[in-house]
């Protein structure tokens, strides 16, 4: 009856495993992408954003490496050369996105599909008919309207920028912002980080918060709390001249806005088959990720649910799974670990504090806050936190927190045994691995 058995809108991260799951198992599969391959991750976000973090941390490991014998030498950055090898690796990622679509057997049309009914969908001049259409096309940066808004960046624009500026406001206080700023400063930019509120990344636990704005002060990144953006104006000479609500202002060079992200819905002609979507654009979808009209799913950032690259690939392999192998596959939303690739890094699974209290009534913390092994030579003020939550009924670590360097790395093995359900004991009777940061998560014996 139809020329494919699902046609996907987006080729990100979870557009990509989705069909190519789907094709593998069996199903006729086409897909439509319009900007680039790999989507928002690829292009610009996790792995740009990560070889940018990798390069900024540069600058600490010379300056470093004097405590451990290296003489100093001259050292000069090239942003041009990191622009252009970030760019080599991004275009080689396109065409292994694209290789793996053509070899699961997947049809790629170029271009912003839109649809045109529950069964079919309008890519440039061609309409083709599909029993299934799956909506992947994740979130865009959302810039909000102030006089002079033009004048501002997104996280989009930042990784192709012409020249690295000599001063840059960061506005915002979640995962972007605080990444970018840490990037900036890291580059040698002299940075200020503007957030709306008292506190940053909000729904961390308290004490992260607390301690990685610390942190980030000793990298030299200076913080602006309760201000918000009223104007931004360019001068003759290009320098934007930045006016906050309270009055106070500054100059910079550079303002990126890292205030959020909306599903990106526009133009998809969902208001024609009136799909339900909430306040800020997002496809409602159920547990098999199908939206209001039966035939239409949606997955990843755009049904705005866990905004996070491997939730999308993990929603992706469920809806394959249900959908065309039989396997109905509900996916686990608790328990998902997260990192900030801030300097230091910042990783987490699990409750936050307030969460657990609430939850469970009595919880017994542990945290140490303790300088690296490493800083015992380099110099660095950098300091490390870890924290564990434990239910003190079931003994149940139900919280893992940490700000340090590779965070990322030590909390992605802790996930497992989180998801195992791993008590404080089991904790307790594992022996450490020394000397590294890691092993205070096995020896941490007194509750705070």
């Amino acid at each position: 009856m139809y020329d494919y058995d699902l046609f996907v809108i987006g080729a990100g991260s979870g557009g990509v495993r989705a069909a190519r799951m789907s094709a593998n198992y069996g199903a006729r599969v086409a897909c439509a992408e319009n900007r680039y391959m790999g989507g928002t991750c690829v292009n610009v976000g996790c792995v740009p954003k990560k070889l940018f973090f990798y390069a900024s941390h540069y600058s600490e490991d010379f300056k470093e490496a004097e405590g451990f014998g290296w003489e100093q030498s001259e050292k000069k950055f090239s942003w041009p050369i990191l622009r252009a090898n970030k760019d080599k690796e991004i275009q080689r990622l396109n065409i292994v996105y694209r290789d793996l679509l053509d070899a699961a057997g997947v049809t790629c049309f170029t271009g912003r599909a839109r649809i045109i009914d529950d069964h079919h969908v309008l890519v440039g001049d061609s309409e083709i008919s599909t029993e299934k259409i799956l909506v992947a096309t994740g979130g865009w940066p959302d810039i909000p309207k102030f006089l002079g808004s033009e004048h501002v960046i997104s996280s989009n624009e930042a990784f192709s920028l012409e020249k690295l500026p000599k001063r840059a406001l960061v506005v915002g206080g979640g995962y972007i912002a605080i990444e970018f700023a840490g990037i900036f400063a890291g580059l040698g930019v002299e940075t200020v980080l503007s957030h709306r509120g008292s506190l940053l990344l909000r729904n961390f636990d308290k004490d992260v918060r607390r301690f990685v704005s610390g942190e980030l002060k000793k990298k030299g990144i200076d913080i602006f709390y309760n201000t918000r953006l009223s104007r931004v104006e360019k001068q003759k000479n290009g320098v934007l001249e930045v006016t906050f609500a309270d009055g106070s202002s500054l100059d910079t060079d550079l303002v990126l806005c890292a205030t959020g992200r909306k599903p990106n819905v526009q133009g998809l002609g969902l208001e024609n088959l009136g799909i339900k979507c909430g306040d800020n654009g997002a496809i409602i979808v159920d547990e098999q990720f199908r939206s209001s009209v039966p035939s239409i799913f949606a997955l990843g950032d755009v049904t705005a649910r866990v905004q996070l690259t491997p939730v999308a690939i993990a929603e992706a392999m469920a809806f394959a799974k249900t959908h065309f192998k039989g396997e109905q596959t509900i996916l686990d939303y608790q328990g998902i670990p997260t990192a900030v690739f801030c300097q230091p890094n910042i990783s987490t699974v699990g409750l936050t504090e307030a969460e657990a209290k609430l939850e469970f009534g009595h919880i017994q913390i542990f945290k140490s806050t303790f300088k690296g092994l490493k800083h015992s030579l380099s110099g660095s003020d950098e300091k490390t936190m870890m924290k564990l939550i434990v239910d003190s009924a079931s003994e149940r670590v139900v919280g893992i927190h940490m700000v340090g360097p590779e965070a990322g790395e030590i909390i992605q093995g802790l996930a497992v045994a989180f998801k195992a359900g791993a008590t404080k004991s089991d904790y307790d009777a594992t022996i450490g691995i020394h000397p590294t940061s890691a092993e205070e998560f096995v020896t941490m014996r007194e509750p705070v």
